[in-house]
């Protein structure tokens, strides 16, 4: 049900362009433009894009070395580590995939005790990207990888972001904004943690999923390694609008999706196989598995299973994720699958003007 796409502007205040010239016979090359938006004592923000003028890649790896000791303190869009001077910036899950030509963005604030130099040469995928350097002069002010702050946002929140793909990792925790669907409003994600966060939104209450805000990680475990997964939540949502609060689950490469509804409210509902006058007709009812008692829907959406866990509202509580997963094997809905992302946060339809959605706590630990 998620669709992740890049759709990032670049603020070009620094800008490298990097082009390769290859045989015919090679299948890669690229071109690269690192743009400096702002410096400060002590630090800089930089946007990276890169275009691809190879085959269709299906992930990524672009790698540079800094020439002065920057280092890199936060990204977004991107798996970023850093080995002494050299910095690799990998694809997240939802933007490995790069069509010949087309592009990718991400970003990142770093330090600089010295001299902000440029990285004048990137390899990607191994394929170099060399070319020159055209200076400009970027702005002194610390960054906002966001808009202002919009009222109703904490004082104390750590992040604080509009965009579309925004993304922020905090305690192995990684929170996405993901406005994915069409007709969508307005929406700002905030944060103290990974685990503390929440969104102020205002959607049209038209039909159709607009966003999923959600934190969670990322296991890529097989159901049979994993010994015990278990969650708890406490949320504060609005008493008015189209949503639901709900767990999703991906696995197999999204092959399949779990969903787990702790709360359902106004014009939503699960896909299921059959539908009646009330609505999706549940394939079984009142099953009580994981600490709670559920309906359980099962369909599809496309090239996906969907199987959807839906209990009567309730705003905190604990569950046992693993006897779910466990219980759809018992019962052959599928089989020994790789766990991939496990997310939770508010799946949103509507909302009765400008709604605040608060995660006041969560966990989520596995073995």
């Amino acid at each position: 049900m998620r669709k992740r796409t890049l759709a990032l502007s670049l603020a070009a205040a620094t800008a490298i362009t990097a082009a390769v010239a290859l045989p015919a016979s090679a299948a890669a090359g690229c071109r690269v433009a690192y743009a400096v938006s702002s410096q400060w004592p002590g630090g800089f923000g930089a946007n990276v894009t890169i275009t691809n003028l190879g085959d269709p890649l299906t992930s990524w790896a672009l790698v540079w070395t800094y020439a002065n000791g920057q280092t890199v303190t936060q990204a977004w869009n991107t798996a970023l580590t850093q080995s002494g001077a050299q910095v690799t910036a990998r694809n997240a899950g939802y933007n490995g995939s790069v069509a010949t030509n087309g592009t990718v963005s991400f970003g990142f604030n770093g330090a600089a005790t010295g001299t902000n130099s440029v990285p004048t040469a990137f390899t990607l995928n191994g394929t170099a990207c060399t070319g020159s350097v055209t200076p400009t002069t970027p702005t002194t002010t610390p960054p906002t990888t966001t808009p202002p702050p919009t009222t109703g946002v904490p004082s104390d929140a750590a992040w604080v972001d509009s965009g579309q793909w925004a993304s922020w990792t905090n305690n192995g925790y990684t929170l996405y904004n993901n406005i994915w669907g069409s007709g969508a409003g307005t929406q700002t994600i905030w944060a103290r943690s990974g685990t503390n966060w929440g969104v102020l939104a205002n959607h049209p209450r038209t039909s159709g999923v607009k966003s999923y805000p959600n934190t969670g990680k990322t296991l890529n475990r097989t159901l049979s390694s994993l010994s015990s997964v278990t969650s708890s939540f406490n949320v504060s949502v609005p008493s008015d609008g189209d949503y639901t609060t709900a767990y999703d689950i991906w696995a197999n490469n999204h092959a399949y999706e779990v969903m787990l509804w702790t709360n359902q409210h106004g014009a939503v509902g699960p896909i299921a196989e059959s539908y009646d006058a009330n609505g999706a007709v549940p394939t079984v009812r009142n099953l009580s598995v994981g600490g709670h008692t559920w309906n359980v829907y099962r369909g599809s959406n496309g090239a996906n299973a969907v199987f959807s866990f839906v209990r009567t509202n309730t705003n905190a509580g604990t569950i046992d994720v693993l006897a779910i997963m466990n219980w759809l094997r018992t019962n052959n809905w599928w089989g020994d699958v790789t766990v991939g992302e496990l997310q939770f946060g508010f799946e949103l339809t509507g909302t009765a003007g400008q709604s605040a959605f608060t995660t006041n706590s969560f966990s989520l630990s596995y073995s």
